[in-house]
């Protein structure tokens, strides 16, 4: 059975709030985390991005659920190196239940050092490269390494999990899912897309772990949901590369301003109703993904947490205290 999360968004809230919520989805029977890695929110009324490293050392300390990034861009704004004794911190903080989900990134958050931004084929390069660094230096030898795009000189990480953290790649397109089944130790997306999993699987996934998440907005009635998910999250639904290109969250605004309250209905689960969150898990758990990560959208997270345990839970077969 497909194993069910809570994705916890460090664009819409503070530190101890996605504390108290971390602690909420373990009350509510939700087996494990993912927490998003940000530096700026996609747009103003999101109105957040704490530093995601600091986070888990806080909630290392109040849960005792897995925790991955979903997803952590280790190439431009911090070095691989940096990262990689950020993850080791954590696999030993949260008691080795810490993945580093990675990706290739979005201007968004990796342009405010001025930076070029890449083409996505150089920023796979780039993660290819920032991964091999960083599994260089979780055996906790010294590493010299000199690469097409980064430099470590007689680095040592002297604070290491026993063994090396497992990194998941996320992937949207032919060639990020084809770098994915070759380096990654598991896979992440945000799309229900069975061939996405067999093409990682085919490309040298095998039977590694799948992850996938989605949003939702529990709320009174469908309409209130709709209006709370369109104004918070209308980003969700541009489309091509725009999430990767646009560089603020006032660009953001503005070509949200593109996307309708119907767009923002059709393509999530709102209201009261829990079958279409019932139907929306099932949609990804048959498209192959062992893992699968729901994301209240708004403040009304209590609430959700109650609902989840009263209606979604059991119609999937998850009753409450499992």
């Amino acid at each position: 059975m497909v194993s069910i999360g809570y994705f916890l968004s460090c664009e819409e809230h503070e530190p101890r709030e996605l504390v108290r919520q971390a602690r909420w989805a373990e009350e509510a029977g939700f087996e494990r985390l993912w927490i998003s890695d940000h530096f700026h929110p996609w747009n103003r009324e999101q109105g957040n991005s704490p530093f995601v490293w600091s986070v888990i050392g806080a909630l290392s300390e109040v849960t005792s659920l897995p925790i991955t990034t979903a997803v952590t861009c280790p190439t431009v704004r911090i070095h691989p190196a940096v990262v990689a004794q950020a993850a080791a911190t954590a696999a030993l903080q949260c008691r080795g239940g810490f993945t580093l989900g990675v990706g290739s990134g979005e201007a968004l958050n990796e342009h405010i050092f001025g930076d070029p931004w890449p083409s996505a084929p150089e920023r796979l390069e780039m993660l290819e490269e920032a991964v091999e660094v960083m599994r260089a230096l979780w055996t906790g030898e010294e590493v010299s390494h000199r690469g097409k795009h980064y430099t470590v000189e007689n680095a040592r990480l002297y604070t290491v999990p026993s063994s090396p953290v497992p990194v998941y790649v996320s992937a949207f397109g032919p060639k990020a899912v084809e770098l994915a089944g070759r380096i990654g130790d598991g896979f992440c997306s945000t799309m229900p897309d069975a061939s996405l999993v067999r093409k990682f699987r085919d490309a040298g996934g095998g039977d590694k772990p799948t992850q996938a998440g989605f949003k939702v907005c529990h709320a009174p009635s469908a309409e209130a949901g709709v209006k709370t998910a369109h104004r918070l999250w209308a980003n969700e639904q541009l489309p091509g590369e725009l999430a990767q290109v646009l560089p603020t969250p006032r660009h953001f605004e503005q070509a949200s301003t593109l996307v309708t309250e119907e767009m923002v209905a059709s393509a999530l689960p709102v209201g009261p109703d829990p079958q279409p969150y019932v139907d929306r898990v099932r949609e990804f758990a048959d498209a192959g993904y062992d893992e699968v990560y729901v994301n209240q959208i708004g403040p009304d997270q209590e609430q959700f947490f109650a609902f989840w345990t009263e209606s979604v839970a059991p119609a999937l077969g998850n009753p409450p205290g499992r």
